[in-house]
Order: C-alpha cells, then structure tokens, then sequence
C-alpha cells in the first residue's frame, strides 16, 4: 500500500517517480514483485476507487511503541530473525575509515543509522563474545553504564568547511560529560542531543536537547524541538560553547527525574509542563526546511558518498579506508560518510557502489531492514527499494518502504511509503 504522510483526510495523486514504481501495468513493478517471499502473505495493492488505477489509498497510521525502550546495544543486543542486532553509538558520526573497515571484518553486516550511529545485524550467538572483544578493543564502549545513551548528532561538515565553529571539541566533551553523569544511566535510548555548527543541518532533526553555535564563543541551546512539526514549541535560550555540554547535561537530568512517575515518555516534547519556564523563539535562519543532507560527491575537498539504504559492504569499506588513508570518516544521520580531504577520490568510490551524485534516486529512498531480516515483515523491502532505483527516475519526494505498520526507520519529514500489509 503507497500512501503520503501527514493529514490522513486527503487523497493526493503520487508523484511521478513513485507512481512509476506501483502502477500496475507494468509486469516487472507490480504486486508479482512483492510475492518475491512466498512464505509471507502476497501485499494487495488495491486503487482508491475513485482514483485513476494508477493512485493508491492514503494511510497513515502512528507508529506502534512497545511497552518499554527496546534501542539495542554491545551488552544489549536485539535478536531479529536474521541474528542478533548490535548498535554502537558514534558521537557526532566522528570515527575513522580504518574502525569501520575492520567492523565489517566481524560476524554480521554492517549498517549506517539515521543518527549518524553503525549497527551489525544478522550476527550468531556463538560469534558474539569475539565481537564484542573486537569492538571494545577499537573503543567504542568508553562507558558500559551509558552506552545506550551516547546519542550525539552533529554538523558532519564541521570542521571541514572553515566559515563555520569547529563543533567537535563541544562534541567530544558533552559525550564526556554524558558519561560521567551516574543519573543518565536511565535516560532513554531515543533521547537525542544535537550539536549544529550553525549551517541548521542537525537543527532539522527531532532531538531532545540542541545547541546551534552562532559564532565560535555561543549559541543557541534548545529543548525540544527540531522537526517541522515542533519547531514552533521550541524553548530555550542563548548560552557560551564552554557551558553548553554541563548544561545540555543537567537537562538531560532533569527530564530523568521529571519521568519518574511517566517512564513511556521517551522525548522531551512528550512531557508537556518540562521546562515551562524558558523562553520560545521563533526561527532563526538558515534552512531548516530545505534539503538538509550534505550534498554528494566533491565537497569543501572532501568526498561526500552516500550508502545505499546504509549497509556498508566489506568491498566499500576498504575504498572508504583507501580514500581517507586510515584517517577520519564522519557517519552522518543521512547514511552518507564524509572522507575529509578525499575530493580526488570520488570516482573511486563510485566505482566501488558508493553514491556520488545527489542525483541519484537513492538520495530519496529508504527502507525497513525487511524480510527475510524482520520476522514482522511482511515484504522484501531492500529487494523493492533497488528495484525502484534502479529505474533510476529520482523521486520528488523522500520514499520509505516498510515491511509492516511500524513504520521503523521512517523519516520525520514529509514523506512518501509503501508500506507492507496483509
């Protein structure tokens, strides 16, 4: 079923790239493709009755929240039909080429996130304690008591386009702060921090607590907002880059203690008398509406490339660590990776399936893990998604294919889904 997010009382006729995907004339898209897995009921795509065939019923429906915060970890892991899931946080998406390149080496397949984090899927039991040895040993589970809550997204351009602060040291240091604070062992795996170098990138993103810098010396620090449909409920107030992560931090306590007696909330917007007390403001500039995502290819001399639906094979990996020589990469929540002072090596890195060109129709598209992955699944949505890019007609708008009515991974903003159904 291919519906629009947003108002469920309106039916829209789909945008061209999209309707091209589902029109049911054509033999190789339509619904034949999604009985691909057999031991799953077929998805009927069914017209809208008054609509030309070609045009889908909206549907949208909220996103099913389990009763209690399942976000995986190391020590935490989920287990999918495919094996056991581990998430590894990256602060502000800041590793480098030679961490990812030997992750791919371990058991699983690697994944990008929307939070510019990496995750292994599909990893056995017997492979998990060796894993786990290899990934402490690269560092990245500096606090086994907070490893879940080291969500940090950041500007992935920072540091490498030199008009705007350097945010990385206020990463590094509110990721140490996060850390050492004992009360934030109980803060939610979906409570997210933002730090924006002032190019309003992160800025779009839904997060709990956000700092924007203004100037190198302050900015902006905000509670609750980000996405299109809070920024209006944005609170907060200007304060120094020194005394930003101490308090982004007491933030973060406060809420851990406001949800004592409501621990389904799980975001900052979610308890509605939290800080009352600051002040609103309204937009600030920048472009918060627009296409936030780092541009691809050549970009302030680095190579920026994006990853199809962010699973990142061993092949790429070892292009991305030739590029950047061992040195930085930047995971970016749009699951493209940033290779400072790698502009030369673009082609390379196409050539090696990476995506180059902000063209291409994977800049619009994302996806579930799916079936076989998902026992909840009830379509193969990696098989659809390079199905419909590769007609290689670029969506209008943003398009994410699920497997069933969670939703997972969806988008915030506006959006096109298909979405699997019985």
């Amino acid at each position: 079923r291919l519906g629009t997010s947003g108002s469920t009382s309106s039916l829209k006729p789909l945008p061209s790239a999209i309707s091209l995907a589902m029109e049911t004339a054509e033999p190789d898209m339509g619904p034949t493709v999604l009985e691909a897995a057999p031991w799953r009921p077929a998805v009927q795509l069914k017209p809208e009755s008054r609509r030309a065939p070609s045009h889908y019923h909206v549907s949208v429906t909220a996103h099913v929240r389990p009763a209690a915060d399942r976000c995986p970890g190391l020590l935490r892991p989920h287990r999918a039909e495919d094996g056991l899931v581990i998430r590894l946080r990256i602060p502000g998406g800041q590793t480098t080429s030679r961490t990812l390149l030997a992750l791919t080496t371990l058991a699983g397949t690697l994944q990008l996130t929307s939070r510019g984090n990496v995750q292994l899927r599909g990893i056995e039991e017997a492979d998990l304690p060796a894993a786990t040895d290899r990934i402490r040993g690269l560092g990245l589970l500096p606090s086994p008591s907070h490893e879940l809550v080291r969500n940090i997204v950041a500007s992935p351009l920072t540091g490498v386009t030199p008009e705007r602060p350097d945010v990385r040291p206020l990463v590094a240091q509110l990721d140490a702060a996060i850390c050492a604070e004992p009360e934030l062992e109980g803060l939610p795996g979906r409570f997210l921090f933002a730090v924006d170098d002032g190019s309003a990138d992160v800025w779009s993103l839904a997060f709990d607590v956000g700092y924007r810098a203004l100037d190198a010396e302050r900015g902006l620090l905000a509670f609750g907002g980000g996405s299109d449909r809070r920024r209006a409920e944005m609170t907060g107030r200007v304060i120094s880059s020194s005394a930003a992560p101490a308090e982004m931090v007491r933030v973060a306590a406060d809420f851990v203690r406001a949800r004592e007696g409501s621990e389904r909330a799980w975001r900052i917007w979610e308890l509605t008398d939290f800080r009352t007390g600051q002040a609103r403001f309204p937009g600030i500039g920048g472009n918060p509406d627009g296409d936030v995502a780092p541009s691809l290819g050549a970009v302030a001399g680095a190579a920026s490339v994006g990853v199809p639906l962010g699973f990142l094979t061993a092949d790429q990996a070892a292009a991305v660590d030739e590029a950047a020589s061992g040195g930085p990469v930047v995971v970016t929540p749009w699951r493209s990776l940033i290779i400072p002072n790698a502009a030369a090596t673009t082609e390379a890195l196409r050539h090696a399936g990476l995506i180059t060109d902000s063209g291409s129709p994977w800049t619009k598209i994302t996806a579930c893990v799916g079936a076989p992955a998902c026992a909840k699944s009830l379509i193969e949505t990696r098989k659809l998604a390079v199905q419909i890019a590769d007609r290689g007609v670029l969506p209008t708008r943003p398009l994410h294919i699920s497997g069933c009515e969670r939703r997972c991974g969806a988008p915030i903003v506006d959006h096109d889904e298909l979405v699997g159904n019985r």
